[in-house]
């Protein structure tokens, strides 16, 4: 059962789930969903090699532009609902209350009473290397078509970046919770990069 992150036991989730047990590491090496993670990569990889070969295999920009745009939408669809809840047991949604206001929700699978892990870490490492690769990629194609001025596509790699950008920024916020657990991360690791610095000086200084 999924249940929102306001909670502080809820599971968490590593990025490659490198802290696997070893007793446990050859069953969770297997892929356990093997359609959601071809899905998964399936629908963002076709869109890049769709981008980068479209010149090649027709001159209509229009068919291009549709067949990457619905692959786009394939793969927000498919991740956002279906990978993110069976690979990594993450799940991210809004919601309308009964005043018409809307929340976004951010939901990590629920601790098993054994304390188990229900994810693969080779899933998980397809997940988030997927989900953190394509988006880069598809950054790098909006500064190329910006400066080669390519300015009819940007539309369609704009799309690419909001749609998987978006994948990407909700899954996080379900990986290290809420805003305020974010920025206070943030500010824990820049406290403890400060006071690394301030003691390496003070050592050297009395050496």
């Amino acid at each position: 059962m999924l249940r929102q992150d306001s909670s502080d036991d809820i599971e968490d989730v590593s990025l490659f789930d490198a802290d696997d047990d070893v007793s446990r590491r050859s069953k969770k090496s297997k892929i356990r969903h093997p359609v959601a993670s071809f899905f998964h990569l399936f629908f963002r990889v076709s869109a890049i090699v769709v981008y980068l070969l479209c010149e090649l295999l027709t001159s209509s920009f229009i068919a291009c532009m549709v067949t990457i745009i619905l692959l786009l939408s394939c793969d927000f669809w498919a991740v956002k609902n279906v990978t993110g809840r069976l690979m990594v047991g993450l799940r991210w949604w809004n919601q309308v209350d009964d005043d018409g206001r809307s929340h976004w929700v951010f939901e990590a699978r629920k601790v098993s009473p054994q304390g188990s892990k229900t994810s693969s870490e080779a899933e998980s490492r397809i997940f988030w290397l997927g989900l953190i690769t394509c988006p880069m990629i598809w950054v790098i194609f909006a500064f190329s078509a910006l400066f080669s001025f390519k300015v009819k596509w940007l539309a369609v790699v704009v799309m690419g970046v909001v749609l998987q950008g978006a994948n990407l920024y909700g899954y996080i916020r379900c990986k290290v919770g809420s805003r305020k657990n974010l920025t206070s991360m943030a500010t824990n690791y820049l406290g403890k990069q400060f006071l690394r610095q301030t003691v390496a000086k003070e050592d050297q200084t009395a050496s």
